[in-house]
This record gives structure tokens, sequence and C-alpha cells, in this order.
């Protein structure tokens, strides 16, 4: 590790020199600089480097001592200085975007190492599992290329995981069960999946053996961390809240919104508000069809759960959870195209499969796309399994993922959501913006995306409007939730009761969704927040473009932007 820390560090001291050769440009010069600030990043986080797809560093994994978070420090306050010899005001729109979000990406890594301190009470960001499985199922090289880059990266695990003991203070006890649950998960990577690729190889049984032989020790060395955990007093725990403070801070450096919290917690409280109004409108519409004779409940919220407990009856089975999701995704694809709402690249196919142990216990769906530098990767639907879940804890997830949710579940991972969202953003010119992608972008789209299906007609009926009004209602308490929790103190029966009788939550997914915001934080507001900009960008670009304006247009130009934050996207599309 020593002689990769010395290889980085002088890589990073000849890197940041941007100035001013004879018969350049800003702008060409930024281009240089953004060449230079990428590839130095991607070496100094190989295992974010392999996630985007960019192979080059996938036999390192960089144990997370004090040395690797000094040098990530200098890093940043090195690139960032590099970053302020350029002027901002004789750059590009593009190039402009682009600065920002190098800004805000260096800005946030001396942020998380010097004030938040995650590494010292979330033991969950301590899990390799993801960037092995990466490597050994993605066939983007050969099997034994891949194999033997699993081989050398395994010699860093016991390092990895002495440093990963010696950063730990005061976990907060969710996150700690929630690393265990995950770093369990991750085993059959090192002790089947391993085994059976390798049985698939042709390399020699001498290597094979001794890849054997380094798998069973990284096994031992992550189940003796898991022991450590679990030997762990829980007495003096750091709370899962992250507090007004670092909850204020880490909104605005990973959202990088146009709003603060406060002003998000309004827009999410008066959006709760409307779509009330708008349910009690279809549950008012449809207690004749399905309560015949029977008198209508006073309470607006007795009222709309009644109906929408009826539609919610209707699901699939537990066996066929995951096989009604891949059935439907052709009549999405099909449905768009019929309606001219966005181009969808047959070439980029997506698979569903079963969601992978080591990412379990945070959302029940999700897609893993490959990164810029793989164009011919794959990407998957991961679909949570229902597999050993007692009869009642099944029901209740079906009821939530009915035969109208379910449909919008897939609109939001899938097409047109995210799935297609990602195809666009790894096409965008701008590598910045494809490798440090806003996560509040690509929510918001998924979000709006729903209902830009709706509004195109896609099954126009009254239960239909009611079922994406309670969704997108989940969506807008997300956020609510979120706040609540991280900076408001709220409480587990206040926030069951935010989510069960006020956003009509089945009891399962309100549970899962209180597990969420205790291990996660920020991330929930992301879909609100995504949503709440694009719709307004949207009426604005329509305002301006007048006849002009089309459905397709205005979705494939904020496409072509990439993963960049709304407000960004924004500022270049009202001012062309």
């Amino acid at each position: 590790m020593k002689k990769t820390l010395v290889i980085i560090v002088s890589f990073i001291c000849l890197a940041p020199s941007p100035l001013f050769a004879k018969g350049n440009t800003t702008d060409q010069l930024f281009d240089a600089f953004k060449e230079r600030f990428v590839l130095a990043f991607l070496k100094i986080y190989p295992d974010f480097a392999t996630s985007k797809g960019y192979h080059v560093y996938d036999n390192i994994l960089m144990a997370p001592d004090n040395g690797y978070m000094k040098l990530q420090v200098d890093f940043s306050t090195n690139y960032l200085d590099s970053l302020n010899t350029f002027s901002y005001a004789a750059l590009n729109d593009v190039n402009k975007t682009d600065y920002k979000i190098i800004e805000n990406e260096l800005k946030t890594i001396i942020w998380q190492t010097q004030s938040a301190k995650e590494y010292a009470w979330n033991p969950s960001v301590y899990n390799v599992a993801s960037s092995f499985a990466y490597i050994l199922n993605e066939p983007y090289d050969k099997l034994e290329n891949r194999l033997q880059n699993f081989y050398k990266k395994m010699g860093f695990i016991p390092e990895y995981y002495v440093a990963a003991k010696a950063n730990i203070k005061q976990p907060a006890k969710e996150l700690t069960e929630l690393a265990i649950e995950q770093l369990n998960g991750g085993l059959s990577i090192f002790e089947k999946d391993l085994a059976d690729s390798l049985q698939q190889s042709s390399l020699s049984q001498v290597l094979k053996d001794s890849i054997n032989v380094r798998a069973a020790s990284a096994a031992r060395t992550i189940k003796s961390f898991i022991a450590w955990l679990q030997s762990l007093s829980m007495g003096n725990a750091r709370s899962f809240r992250l507090g007004k403070d670092l909850y204020e801070k880490q909104f605005e450096l990973d959202i990088q919104s146009s709003y603060t919290i406060d002003e998000l917690y309004k827009a999410a409280q008066q959006r709760k508000e409307n779509l009330l109004n708008e349910m009690e409108k279809k549950a008012n519409l449809l207690w004749p069809k399905y309560f015949t004779n029977t008198a209508k409940p006073k309470d607006r919220f007795v009222l709309i759960r009644k109906v929408i407990d009826t539609l919610s009856a209707q699901h699939v089975k537990p066996q066929d959870f995951e096989s009604s999701i891949t059935e439907q995704l052709p009549e999405l694809t099909a449905f768009v195209k019929k309606k001219n709402l966005l181009y969808i690249d047959p070439s980029k196919p997506l698979q569903v499969r079963k969601e992978p142990g080591y990412m379990a216990g945070v959302a029940g769906a999700s897609i893993s796309a490959p990164g810029p530098f793989e164009k011919n990767g794959s990407t998957y639907y991961n679909v949570g399994s229902l597999e050993g879940w007692p009869p009642e804890k099944s029901e209740s997830y079906l009821r939530e993922y009915n035969n109208y949710t379910l449909q919008i579940l897939n609109i939001h991972e899938a097409i047109p959501g995210h799935y297609a969202q990602l195809v666009y953003s790894n096409k965008s010119p701008s590598i910045v913006k494809s490798v440090f992608a806003n996560g509040s972008t690509i929510e918001g789209w998924a979000v709006f995306s729903e209902l830009m299906m709706m509004e195109n007609g896609y099954d126009n009926s009254p239960e239909m409007w009611l079922m994406y009004y309670k969704w997108n209602l989940r969506t807008v308490c997300n956020t609510i939730l979120d706040i609540s929790v991280h900076t408001r103190k709220m409480t587990k029966e206040k926030g069951i009761d935010l989510l069960v009788r006020q956003a009509f939550q089945q009891q399962a997914e309100a549970e899962g969704k209180w597990k969420r915001v205790s291990v996660t934080h920020v991330q929930l507001t992301s879909y609100f927040n995504g949503f709440y900009e694009i719709m307004q960008l949207r009426d604005a670009y329509k305002k301006k473009m007048g006849n002009a304006y089309t459905v397709k247009k205005f979705n494939e130009k904020f496409l072509s932007y990439g993963s960049a934050p709304v407000k960004y996207i924004k500022a270049i599309m009202m001012n062309e």
C-alpha cells in the first residue's frame, strides 16, 4: 500500500498546472484541466473508478488510514487552488457547470474528512463487497484477467480492516446493524461466487489454489470484523440523527439545490396538501363503484384509505413479483415510442435480477448502470426478494407494490425513468457530468417521468390516478420525514403515523422507510427536490418556447446535459 501512495502523491504533485500556454483559449485550457483532474481522481479512488467502468486500478484497494485521509484532503486542496486560477466568467456554459461540479466535489471531500467524519461513526462505509462483485460479475474483460485483479485486490483486505477498526469511534447502533447485515450478505462473493468463476476459468491450478487460499483469508478477515462490530458496546453509541448543522451542509453539497432545507420542507408540505385534495376527489368518485350502499366516511384520511386498501388487494403472487416486472418493461417501452416522449436506445438492454445480498437493507428496488467509461456494460434492475418472508409481511409488501403502483415503480426505476436517464447521461459530452452525477437530478427525473407518463395518457383511469397520487405523496413524505427525523427529532411513532395514516402506506413499507431514514441522511430529499426543480424548469421552458414546445424536445434537451444539478441545467436552457 505504501508503494501505491507514493505513486499517487507524485502524480498529484505533477497534476494541476493549467497556466496559460500560448495559443490556447480559456475553454481549451479548462478542457485539458478537466481531463487531468478526472484521471487523477480515478487514481486516488480506485473503487469509484471501477464503478464508473474505468478498470486501470481494479487491483488496488486503498486502506482508509490516516495517510489516505490526508492524501484526499491534500489532493482536494491542491486541485481547488488550481481550479481557482481559471476565470469562471470566461468559460462557456458547459465549462461553467463543470467548474461548479468539480468545486463542489472537492469541497465535499474536505468537509466529509474534516467535519462530518462519517468514517468514525458509520461502519457500513467499510463494505468492500460491491467493487469485488463488479470485477467478478461484469464481462468487461476476459474472466482470467478479472480474476487476477480480484486476487491482487484481495491482498489489501487485511490492512483495510485494520484501518477500519482504528477509525470507528462511537458508531451509531442502526448503522452498525446495517454494516453487519451487508457484510454478511457480501461473504458469498468470496466463499461461493469466486469458486464458481474459478471453475469456469482457464487459470492454472496453482493460481486457482492461491486465489482460494487468499479468498478464505479475506472471508476470515471480514468475519472477524463482523464479530468485532457485534462485540462493541452500544451504551455510548452516537445517535443516527445527523443534526441540523451537519444536515444543512450535507444537503448543500450532496443535493446542490436551489433551495434551503426549510424552503424545501415548506414546498413539500404544500405539495402534500395539494395531493390529499386530489386524492379526496378521486376517492369520492370511486366510492360508489366499490362501496355500493355503504355510507361514505367523513374523515378524508379514512375515506381515501378505504378506497386505496380495496385497490391494493389487486397484486401479484410473491413468487411472480420479479417475473411480472420483467414482463411489463416492453409495454412501457411501447407506450413511450407510441406517444413520442423520448428516444429509447434499443442497443442498451436492461436486465432484471434479484437484489445482491451486499446491497440488502436499504431500498427494495434500484438500478445499477454501467459507468461512462464502459459503453457496452449491462444495466441491472435490482429487485428485492420476498423469499423466506412470513405471509403477513409478504402480503403487506405486495399491497404496497400492487398492480397499479408496480407499474409506477417500473416507470421510475426503468422506462422512462432511471434506466433511460442514465443511458443519456453516459452519452453526455461532458465526462465531468457523467462521472460526478447529481443524485437529485437522477431521482428527480425518475419522479418527473412518472407524472409525464400519466399526463400523456398512461392508463388514464381514476384508479390509476389515485394510486399515482399516493405514490407521489410517498416521494413528498420522504422529504418531510428525512428533514424531520434528522433536524427536528421526529420520533418513530410520529414518523410511522406520517407514512401510514397520512400517506396511506402499508406497515411493511413504513417500517422499511423508517429503517432507511435511520441508516441514510439527505438522500431521501433528492426525489422531491429534483422533481420540484424539474417541474419548475419544465413550466418556465414551456412558456419560453410557446408553440415550439414539445414533450420530446424538452425531455431530450434536458437529458442531453447529463446528470448535472438541475439549477445549472436550468440556467443553460433558459438562457439559450
